[in-house]
């Protein structure tokens, strides 16, 4: 089973209402949430880790999750509200305004940490709860309890607007890569990341520290996994793009199904994965992902919509 452990939250998407004019539309989301949906929706063993309000955004989140048979028991229920996304979207990109203090998922503590079983095989982390404390903390201190035991996936998918304080953030995803199995960043991620280096550089530093792979998703241009004796490409899949909500999120998805169909989601199988898995794992993220761009929101197909 593969344990994601993230924000969930609730997309505001804007919509144009007939005779009023702009507004929001409430949708279930969040980067990790997203990923923990696609996996399920693919059929993966999934559960989810994070807090989750009693309001009615929370159930709404409870509701999602259930219907892409996604195990939430791991999840602490709280009275504190759920973070709201407003989305914007600019030349198809998702810009976002996070309006998230005091809430459910930001107040999770190391107290509501899962103890867990054998049979939780991976962990994936990321996005905007590796910022806010405590749960950033939190989140960190449960893939330091547990990275070396399960395989660790990791997609900062950074927020710059929602980092407050540059030097601490880097720091802990320093930390964090260096204790994880899979590191996934965008072109964007390793643009921020890199700031004056090199991104090859980077990269290499990473897999040096321990990562056995890092993926780097290139938007239509598809994606590409780098190993230390080696690079396999993914072609992009073409598609009329509505919008990116989710696309990343997606892709993390289908390479874990690709992990999981393949019988390799285990720590000990990606250090020497075959060449073979580790191309048909990517085609999978890519085809998810075009998939979800071609549609309103992060919506992640079924595996019946995957060739």
């Amino acid at each position: 089973m593969i344990l994601c452990c993230g924000e969930a939250l609730i997309d505001m998407l804007p919509r144009e209402i007939p005779a009023e004019g702009p507004g929001f539309l409430p949708v279930a989301g969040g980067a990790v949430f997203n990923t923990a949906v696609a996996l399920g929706r693919l059929g993966a063993p999934t559960a989810f880790f994070s807090g989750l309000s009693e309001d009615m955004f929370g159930d709404m989140l409870v509701a999602a999750l259930d219907a892409a048979d996604v195990d939430h028991s791991a999840c602490a229920r709280l009275q504190n509200p759920t973070t709201l996304a407003f989305v914007q979207i600019v030349d198809g990109n998702a810009q976002y305004a996070f309006f998230d203090e005091n809430s459910a998922g930001r107040m999770l503590t190391e107290d509501h940490l899962p103890r867990l079983d054998e049979n939780m095989r991976a962990l994936v982390f990321g996005a905007i709860s590796l910022i806010a404390e405590p749960c950033g903390s939190t989140y960190e201190a449960l893939l330091t309890r547990e990275h070396a035991n399960r395989l660790v996936y990791l997609d900062p998918n950074i927020r710059p607007g929602f980092v407050t304080d540059v030097a601490a953030y880097r720091a802990r995803l320093e930390r964090m890569i260096a204790m994880s199995d899979i590191v996934k960043i965008s072109d964007e991620d390793i643009a921020w990341l890199a700031a004056n280096r090199a991104s090859s550089d980077l990269i290499s530093e990473w897999l040096n520290a321990g990562a056995s792979i890092v993926l780097e998703t290139r938007g239509a241009s598809g994606a590409v996994a780098h190993r230390s004796n080696e690079t396999v490409e993914q072609a992009g899949v073409a598609t009329t793009v509505v919008d990116t909500v989710g696309a990343g999120d997606t892709f993390n998805a289908g390479f874990l199904a690709g992990l999981s169909e393949a019988g390799k989601l285990e720590k000990h199988a990606i250090a020497d994965l075959d060449e073979t898995i580790l191309q048909s794992a990517l085609a999978l993220g890519v085809r998810a992902a075009a998939i979800t761009v071609s549609r309103a929101g992060a919506n992640p197909p079924w595996r019946n919509e995957i060739a």
